[in-house]
Protein backbone atom coordinates (compact mmCIF):
# COMPACT_ATOMS: atom_id res chain seq x y z
CA UNK A 1 0.00 0.00 0.00
CA UNK A 2 3.18 2.23 0.56
CA UNK A 3 4.08 1.94 -2.41
CA UNK A 4 1.87 2.18 -4.21
CA UNK A 5 0.66 5.61 -2.97
CA UNK A 6 4.11 6.58 -3.62
CA UNK A 7 3.91 5.10 -7.38
CA UNK A 8 0.71 7.40 -7.83
CA UNK A 9 1.83 10.25 -6.14
CA UNK A 10 5.15 10.13 -8.62
CA UNK A 11 2.66 9.58 -11.53
CA UNK A 12 0.61 12.29 -10.84
CA UNK A 13 3.66 14.84 -10.22
CA UNK A 14 5.01 13.80 -13.55
CA UNK A 15 1.48 13.77 -15.27
CA UNK A 16 0.81 17.48 -13.96
CA UNK A 17 4.29 18.73 -15.17
CA UNK A 18 3.57 17.31 -18.62
CA UNK A 19 -0.24 18.63 -18.97
CA UNK A 20 0.99 22.28 -17.67
CA UNK A 21 -0.66 25.42 -18.94
CA UNK A 22 1.64 28.22 -20.75
CA UNK A 23 0.98 31.24 -17.90
CA UNK A 24 0.69 35.10 -19.53
CA UNK A 25 2.32 36.76 -16.91
CA UNK A 26 3.77 35.73 -13.26
CA UNK A 27 5.99 36.77 -10.60
CA UNK A 28 9.35 34.73 -9.93
CA UNK A 29 8.03 34.39 -6.68
CA UNK A 30 5.34 33.78 -5.25
CA UNK A 31 3.33 33.57 -1.77
CA UNK A 32 -0.94 33.32 -1.75
CA UNK A 33 -3.41 33.73 -0.85
CA UNK A 34 -2.82 37.48 -1.00
CA UNK A 35 -2.02 37.51 2.70
CA UNK A 36 1.24 37.43 2.43
CA UNK A 37 1.45 40.13 -0.38
CA UNK A 38 2.27 42.60 1.69
CA UNK A 39 5.72 41.29 2.07
CA UNK A 40 9.11 41.24 -0.25
CA UNK A 41 10.95 38.38 -0.77
CA UNK A 42 13.72 39.63 1.64
CA UNK A 43 11.34 39.95 4.39
CA UNK A 44 10.08 36.81 4.50
CA UNK A 45 13.90 35.66 5.05
CA UNK A 46 13.57 35.21 8.97
CA UNK A 47 10.07 36.01 9.22
CA UNK A 48 8.08 34.56 12.59
CA UNK A 49 5.37 31.84 11.36
CA UNK A 50 4.96 30.13 14.41
CA UNK A 51 2.10 28.71 15.80
CA UNK A 52 -0.04 30.14 12.45
CA UNK A 53 -2.66 27.90 10.70
CA UNK A 54 -1.51 28.27 6.89
CA UNK A 55 -2.80 25.18 5.41
CA UNK A 56 -2.64 24.94 1.63
CA UNK A 57 -0.77 28.19 1.47
CA UNK A 58 1.88 27.92 -1.50
CA UNK A 59 5.47 29.37 -1.39
CA UNK A 60 6.66 29.11 -4.69
CA UNK A 61 10.57 30.29 -4.68
CA UNK A 62 10.57 32.19 -2.08
CA UNK A 63 13.24 32.04 0.41
CA UNK A 64 12.61 31.30 3.94
CA UNK A 65 16.12 30.70 4.96
CA UNK A 66 15.81 30.71 8.84
CA UNK A 67 11.84 31.36 8.60
CA UNK A 68 10.69 30.35 12.29
CA UNK A 69 7.57 27.84 10.92
CA UNK A 70 7.40 25.84 15.04
CA UNK A 71 3.96 24.78 15.91
CA UNK A 72 2.20 25.61 12.78
CA UNK A 73 -0.55 24.17 10.98
CA UNK A 74 0.55 23.49 7.16
CA UNK A 75 -1.31 20.85 5.93
CA UNK A 76 -2.10 20.80 2.40
CA UNK A 77 1.11 23.64 1.88
CA UNK A 78 2.99 24.06 -1.07
CA UNK A 79 7.10 24.95 -0.89
CA UNK A 80 8.00 24.54 -4.74
CA UNK A 81 11.53 25.27 -5.23
CA UNK A 82 11.85 27.22 -1.82
CA UNK A 83 14.62 27.66 0.23
CA UNK A 84 14.00 26.35 4.15
CA UNK A 85 17.41 26.23 4.88
CA UNK A 86 17.83 26.40 9.02
CA UNK A 87 14.30 27.24 9.17
CA UNK A 88 12.82 26.28 12.50
CA UNK A 89 9.63 23.64 11.33
CA UNK A 90 9.57 22.13 15.35
CA UNK A 91 6.56 20.41 15.81
CA UNK A 92 4.98 21.44 12.54
CA UNK A 93 2.22 19.23 10.86
CA UNK A 94 2.97 19.59 7.26
CA UNK A 95 0.61 16.53 6.78
CA UNK A 96 -0.46 16.31 3.03
CA UNK A 97 1.91 19.03 1.68
CA UNK A 98 4.09 19.41 -0.96
CA UNK A 99 7.94 19.83 -1.22
CA UNK A 100 9.64 19.78 -4.42
CA UNK A 101 12.86 20.62 -5.09
CA UNK A 102 12.92 22.45 -1.59
CA UNK A 103 16.04 23.05 0.43
CA UNK A 104 15.54 21.55 4.22
CA UNK A 105 19.27 21.98 4.81
CA UNK A 106 20.25 22.54 8.41
CA UNK A 107 16.20 22.96 9.14
CA UNK A 108 15.27 21.93 12.76
CA UNK A 109 12.51 19.02 11.27
CA UNK A 110 12.17 17.64 15.51
CA UNK A 111 8.72 16.29 16.25
CA UNK A 112 7.04 17.55 12.97
CA UNK A 113 4.99 15.20 10.84
CA UNK A 114 5.23 14.73 7.65
CA UNK A 115 2.56 12.34 6.69
CA UNK A 116 1.98 11.78 2.91
CA UNK A 117 3.76 14.58 2.31
CA UNK A 118 5.62 14.43 -1.58
CA UNK A 119 9.03 15.64 -0.66
CA UNK A 120 10.93 14.90 -4.03
CA UNK A 121 14.17 16.19 -4.77
CA UNK A 122 14.49 18.11 -1.82
CA UNK A 123 17.46 18.22 0.65
CA UNK A 124 18.05 17.48 3.82
CA UNK A 125 21.63 17.92 4.60
CA UNK A 126 22.42 18.07 8.59
CA UNK A 127 18.33 18.61 8.99
CA UNK A 128 17.24 18.11 12.45
CA UNK A 129 14.63 15.23 12.37
CA UNK A 130 14.42 13.36 16.04
CA UNK A 131 10.99 12.51 16.35
CA UNK A 132 9.75 13.47 12.53
CA UNK A 133 7.20 11.21 11.54
CA UNK A 134 7.46 10.72 7.58
CA UNK A 135 4.83 8.11 7.21
CA UNK A 136 3.69 7.61 3.44
CA UNK A 137 5.70 10.58 2.63
CA UNK A 138 6.99 10.18 -0.94
CA UNK A 139 10.78 10.58 -1.08
CA UNK A 140 13.92 9.88 -3.24
CA UNK A 141 15.92 6.25 -2.53
CA UNK A 142 18.97 8.84 -1.77
CA UNK A 143 16.72 11.39 0.39
CA UNK A 144 15.72 7.74 2.70
CA UNK A 145 19.56 6.94 2.94
CA UNK A 146 20.36 10.86 3.84
CA UNK A 147 17.66 11.03 6.35
CA UNK A 148 17.81 7.61 8.08
CA UNK A 149 21.51 8.15 8.56
CA UNK A 150 20.20 10.71 11.50
CA UNK A 151 16.69 9.24 12.10
CA UNK A 152 15.79 8.59 16.01
CA UNK A 153 13.25 9.47 18.34
CA UNK A 154 8.95 9.22 18.01
CA UNK A 155 6.51 11.46 16.89
CA UNK A 156 4.91 12.70 20.10
CA UNK A 157 1.51 13.25 18.43
CA UNK A 158 1.67 10.40 15.96
CA UNK A 159 3.55 7.98 18.21
CA UNK A 160 5.39 6.58 14.63
CA UNK A 161 9.11 6.11 15.45
CA UNK A 162 11.16 8.15 12.90
CA UNK A 163 13.36 5.32 11.13
CA UNK A 164 10.05 3.12 11.45
CA UNK A 165 7.89 6.07 9.23
CA UNK A 166 11.24 6.30 6.76
CA UNK A 167 11.91 2.52 6.46
CA UNK A 168 15.11 2.62 7.84
CA UNK A 169 16.96 -0.70 7.86
CA UNK A 170 17.51 -2.15 11.60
Amino acid sequence: MKYLFRITAILFLFCSCLLAKPVLAASSTSVTPSAFSEFSAEELKNKDFSGKVLQSIDFAKVDLEEADFSDSDLRGAVFNASNLAKANLKGADFSYGFAYLTNFDGADLTNSIFQETILSFSTFKDAKIDGADFSLAVLEKWQVKQLCADAKGVNPQTGVDTRDSLGCPS
